[in-house]
């Protein structure tokens, strides 16, 4: 049902076909859930997205447990499903594993301008039928959004660890390229296995090299927030133990090379012209910022080095050539030596309450700091009656509690993006605070998502109330209430209200909720193997 993975429905018939063709036999394994962050927003079925991914891990692993396997393709595109089929893959650590995805759909109607939209309707500006026009022209045919969120991160991001053939992150579905690409992912895939004399399996690939590598091109380009959670299980799935201190520490020292949408205005397909992943990676790893010596499944043993390569096709066969030596629209992506930004496009904010995260490369410098009265609601629904109602000030703190992953599940807020975005828009100084996620397509307005400790486990944000003053700055990583201590400590913590009376399946994952850990743990409720 989604365009993100339309087009795997013919993947099968073209791998089956590849893998013949090589002297080998593919079969489909298993199938993982797929849902959609997008689709969900606002709605019950949020409160099941992050658990998803543990039901993908689980998924993934019922299907390689059939002990017959000598390696595996994952085809995954968007947030939950590429890291769930990497914690499963890392499972059976002994396989080769090669991830082939499906790519995005061509650009549709400019971000900024959907955004617009988006902001009129929730000031009740724009009809309902303007809303659905401008989402349909966004998204308008089969293949992945064309945002930078959490499933164009996910594309980078392997890259990075060369999980992926390079190039093959933003090629368009459809095109003679992208199936050369699953094809040659066939066949490289099927040349890596233990019967071969070039066995890559995955245990040996997913090294410390590796998930660095992932951090720093996840710091460079502004990728998804969504990612400090995902890649901490992921990590932990091979054994390798990180924390938020690793993300800031990385962060400041990799600069920021990309603008892409909600960063910029540039989409996915932009920065593929622009250069895309090879240029990137090529930078980086002259500058000496990545680890240009890991195990890759690209073909040969050059490491990262083949991934500053573009694919292209010469008479039906898959060539790669170097990437351009300069950007091919500085406005989109730049140089170590000329970055958008001196640090990466996320940063730790710590203070008195607790510790987060904010994506500081999508707000813009004069936005990253502020200091205004708490408006504490329990549900966000609750910031769009209060702003109908008239009772919103003109700068305010959106604390928004009980959004943790022991209370629902840490379902993303970026239902409330139109609404503070328009606010901030007119003039006022806003900001979110929450122990939920905010989306991929954290931007404008500045966040700080995923507090720790969560409201539900006695954090500090039990204790904000209305009209507390609270500071959030992103430049230099605080966040704080402006209470006296004392009186803060000895105020009551407050408690969570009780949950509505539609489930939709929320009862199934009470035992993911029971089990899961913090956000910087990585939100698991399986074990990754640590």
């Amino acid at each position: 049902m989604l365009s993100a993975h339309q087009p795997f429905e013919t993947y099968p018939a073209i791998i089956q076909d590849a893998a013949r063709q090589a002297g080998g036999t593919a079969q489909v394994a298993g199938g993982v859930p797929a849902m959609c962050d997008g689709v969900t927003q606002g709605r019950p079925g949020m409160e099941l997205s992050l658990f998803s991914r543990d039901v993908i891990a689980q998924a993934t692993a019922i299907a390689l447990c059939h002990d017959m396997f000598d390696a595996a393709i994952c085809l995954g595109v968007c947030d939950k499903i590429v890291p769930g089929l990497l914690i499963g893959a890392l499972a059976f650590g002994h396989l080769p594993v090669i991830f082939a995805p499906a790519g995005p759909m061509t650009s549709g109607m400019d971000n900024k301008a959907k955004a617009a939209v988006r902001e009129r309707y929730a000031a009740g500006q724009a009809t309902r039928a303007e809303l659905l026009e401008a989402e349909s022209a966004s998204y308008h045919s089969p293949g992945t959004c064309t945002f930078y969120g959490t499933a164009n991160s996910n594309q980078t991001l392997l890259e990075a660890m060369g999980l992926q053939l390079p190039g093959a992150s933003f090629v368009n579905p459809g095109t003679p390229l992208r199936e050369a690409l699953t094809r040659a992912a066939t066949r490289q895939v099927l040349a890596s296995t233990a019967l071969g004399k070039d066995y890559r399996p995955i245990g040996h690939l997913v090294d410390e090299r590796a998930i660095v590598n992932a951090l720093v091109m996840l710091l460079a380009t502004g990728g998804s927030t969504n990612h400090t959670i995902h890649w901490i299980a992921v990590a932990r799935a091979a054994g390798i133990v990180i924390n938020w201190d690793d993300f800031e520490d990385i962060g400041q020292a990799v600069p920021l090379l990309t603008h892409i949408y909600p960063n910029g205005s540039a989409d996915v397909n932009h920065f593929q012209a622009a250069g895309g992943v090879a240029f990137v990676i090529r930078e980086l790893a002259a500058a000496g910022l990545m680890h240009a010596d890991v195990a890759t499944m690209a073909p040969g043993a050059r490491g990262l080095a083949a991934f500053a390569e573009e694919p292209q096709l010469r008479e039906g066969a898959l060539h790669y050539v170097a990437v351009a030596p300069a950007s091919g629209d500085e406005a989109v992506v730049r140089s170590v030596a000329r970055p958008f930004e001196a640090h990466g496009g996320l940063r730790l904010l710590t203070g008195n309450l607790g510790r987060s995260l904010i994506k500081v490369s999508a707000v813009k410098p004069e936005y990253r700091r502020i200091e205004a009265p708490a408006v504490v609601v329990d549900d966000p629904k609750e910031l769009g009656v209060l702003y109908k109602a008239g009772k919103l000030p003109p700068d305010f703190v959106a604390v928004v509690r009980f959004q943790g992953p022991r209370a629902n599940g840490m379902p993303e807020m970026h239902s409330l993006a139109p609404l503070l975005g328009m606010l901030q828009g007119k003039g006022g100084k806003v900001a979110l605070v929450t122990d939920g996620r905010l989306s991929g397509a954290s931007g404008k307005f500045p966040a700080a998502i995923h507090v720790t400790p969560e409201s539900l486990d006695g954090g500090p944000l039990a204790r904000v109330q209305t009209g507390d003053i609270i500071l959030l700055d992103g430049d230099n990583g605080l966040l704080d209430v402006r209470v006296d201590a004392a009186q803060f400590a000895a105020r009551p913590v407050a408690q969570r209200p009780a949950p509505g009376p539609l489930d939709l399946g929320r009862n199934l994952f009470a035992g993911n909720r029971a089990a899961v850990g913090s956000a910087e743990e990585g939100a698991t409720s399986i074990s990754c193997g640590i």
